[in-house]
């Protein structure tokens, strides 16, 4: 049964593990991003999906195997382009901070994951015409609005540091014009997520039947969607790190070998270092991966409408993503214009959820 309330709960909670999963990375030691990147790949996008799914869904191989085979092949392919955004969302953090990078990169993400696939199966009208999908619509609309005033928040406060001296190596990174291009290809290109699940909905319908049949909540029904959509995913993020390892040389950072001599140091990782990078990589993309699995879960509680689980998704990120960048101190220098900008953007995107959810109530009732 419908269950918009909790569905939104669910996203919050996705929202949540999306926005913390760039924190494992800050304690990784001299590893170049290609190889930290590959590292929290396998974790996310091969290992814990394959391994959730057969956890809670049962027959998970003879599911896929009985899937359609279009729905197959659709899902990798939009996965694939995903991959795209997936790789360049992390350079777009790099550049722009946790807290723009998120804004600017899931304001594009937002708009096309949340409205084109509707359009495309010819739904929009009837969403349109009816009163529930008008609150979503609306909740849709204030949304992208709120994206826009943290991208403004983050204009000014990256226009309030523009002269200080960068006091750690993210900072270092910081680049807004470099980060603002990065930012919206990455947005583009992630909203192809949205629609690998919505081509994958006839591998859904498999595990849902399955699931009812050995009298198990269809809660889970969208994880077995998750594994060939991340397959899509893997194989773009696998061609471009190995690229990127053998024209830089990096691959024996992955038995110790530090990306820079001259840093200082021995030219060698010790062991323990060494491990702790492995686990910090490996726990990031661990982390990621629950953002879809609470996302999965919250999708099958919207009801008919649930193409606006991407729109609450969206809006759970950024509001978790300006929390850590206020809690690591982002905007410790900004003006209090910018900290007041950035206020009213995460009250919008809180009130954005709200309204999402009420929409989708007024539909199931």
């Amino acid at each position: 049964m419908p269950g918009p309330l909790l569905g939104v709960l669910y996203h919050w909670l996705g929202g949540l593990a999306s926005a913390s999963n760039f924190i494992p990375f800050r304690a990784i030691r001299r590893w170049s991003f290609e190889i930290y990147w590959i590292i929290q790949g396998v974790a996310a996008w091969l290992i814990a999906p394959s391994v959730v799914a057969w956890i809670f869904v049962p027959h998970v191989s003879e599911i896929l195997s009985h899937a359609p085979h279009e729905a197959i092949v659709h899902a990798i392919l939009y996965g694939v382009a995903w991959g795209f955004g997936g790789l360049t969302f992390g350079l777009a953090v790099r550049y722009l901070g946790i807290a723009l990078g998120y804004a600017v990169a899931l304001g594009f993400c937002t708009a096309f994951g949340t409205l084109i696939p509707p359009m495309l199966q010819g739904q929009f009208g009837i969403i349109a015409s009816q009163t529930g999908g008008q609150i979503i619509l609306l909740g849709v609309g204030v949304c992208l609005l709120a994206i826009a005033v943290n991208g403004l928040a983050g204009y000014y406060k990256d226009r309030d540091t523009a002269g200080e001296t960068p006091t750690s190596e993210q900072q270092k990174d910081l680049s807004f014009g470099k980060g603002i291009v990065v930012a919206v290809f990455a947005g583009i290109m992630s909203s192809f997520f949205a629609f690998g699940l919505a081509a994958g909905k006839p591998i859904g319908d498999i595990a849902a039947a399955e699931l009812r049949a050995q009298g198990k909540l269809d809660l889970w029904q969208n994880l077995p969607v998750l594994i060939v959509v991340l397959w899509g995913g893997f194989a773009t993020n696998l061609a471009w790190s190995a690229w990127l390892i053998l024209r830089k040389r990096s691959a024996g950072q992955l038995a110790g070998a530090v990306s820079d001599p001259q840093a200082g140091g021995a030219n060698k990782l010790t062991g323990g270092q060494l491990v702790k990078n492995y686990l910090c990589a490996a726990s990031a993309g661990i982390i990621w991966y629950f953002q879809f699995f609470f996302y999965s879960m919250g999708q099958t509680k919207m009801g008919k409408y649930d193409f606006s689980s991407w729109t609450l998704h969206m809006a759970s990120i950024i509001i978790f993503a300006a929390i850590w960048g206020v809690s690591l101190k982002e905007w410790k220098s900004a003006s209090r214009r910018a900290k007041a900008v950035l206020a009213c953007g995460v009250g919008l995107l809180i009130l954005s959820t709200v309204i999402v959810g009420y929409g989708n109530y007024r539909s199931a009732h």
